[in-house]
């Protein structure tokens, strides 16, 4: 017998952030064709790959976007991720910095999109732990400040990579969902509304009774 929902396919589309370096396109491949170059590949512009999955009977399509690091790609930002309904900020646990300008992407995208787009922080090259200066407890502690889901991952070993992009997509189908109730609960408010409109000549007076005969 064939679920609920089983014929509707949600559309996410996801947009990775981040400084150079920091494996971003290493992430997407790692998830997407499970392939690791070990030779550094810098994003030029922007581009995109797809994945189709299934989580709970919901067929998912999610079109996945990677964005270059550089400064000169940020004033373009805007136009990758206006329309995203997710997010995934990546830093590199080795670099304090990229760390720091995750910071400035949550604060852009909250402010360009509110609570409407699901956030994942993620702390990128966990392999390289003994080389570590990205604080694990401060990064969990602002991603929980700024509503977003926090994720150690290693493309290299491919260590974390799948679950922290199936914990994205299940926040995002929660967030949909949740959308979608709102609307039918207010649709079906204003579809239980009655308006009575009572006509000025049907309202009864009340004559006098003591005219004389």
């Amino acid at each position: 017998m064939a679920m609920a929902n089983s014929s509707e396919t949600h559309n996410f589309k996801v947009v990775l952030l981040g400084e150079g370096c920091v494996g971003k396109t290493s992430l997407v491949l790692r998830y997407v064709e499970d392939k690791f170059n070990s030779k550094h590949m810098s994003t030029v512009q922007a581009s995109f790959l797809n994945k189709k999955l299934s989580i709970d009977g919901n067929r998912v399509n999610l079109s996945i976007w990677d964005t270059a690091g550089q400064e000169k790609f940020h004033a373009l930002g805007p136009i990758y991720y206006r329309s995203s309904n997710g997010a995934v900020l990546v830093y590199d646990i080795t670099d304090e910095d990229s760390f720091q300008k995750v910071k400035s992407w949550v604060k852009e995208l909250r402010k360009m999109l509110g609570t409407e787009i699901s956030l994942i922080i993620v702390g990128n090259k966990s392999d390289l732990e003994k080389d570590r200066h990205v604080n694990l407890e401060e990064a969990e502690s602002y991603a929980e400040k700024v509503k977003a889901i926090h994720y150690q991952t290693s493309a290299k070993l491919n260590q974390g990579v799948e679950e922290m992009f199936l914990a994205l997509t299940q926040k995002m189908l929660d967030e949909a969902k949740e959308k979608a109730a709102q609307q039918s609960h207010l649709t079906r408010n204003n579809s239980q509304r009655i308006v009575t409109v009572v006509d000025d000549d049907q309202v009864p007076t009340n004559k006098s009774c003591c005219s004389s005969g």
